[in-house]
């Protein structure tokens, strides 16, 4: 089993993790009611995709 001759540095470590960053995620606004809601997916407020309602939502 391989081992390392010497012990990298805390620095170089890091160095290599700095593109480890979390992404925000792809938000667009509803054509039908316009709040927003990730691409490809129903719409949770109003429950419509590609302009027809897949899920009805109940009312308050």
């Amino acid at each position: 089993m391989a081992l390392p001759k010497q012990k990298q540095s805390k620095t170089r470590g890091r160095k290599r993790r700095t593109h480890w960053k979390l992404s925000f995620p792809g938000l667009i606004k509803c054509p039908h009611c316009h709040s927003l809601k990730l691409s490809h997916r129903i719409c949770p407020n109003c429950g419509y995709y590609k302009g027809k309602e897949i899920i009805k939502i109940k009312e308050k």
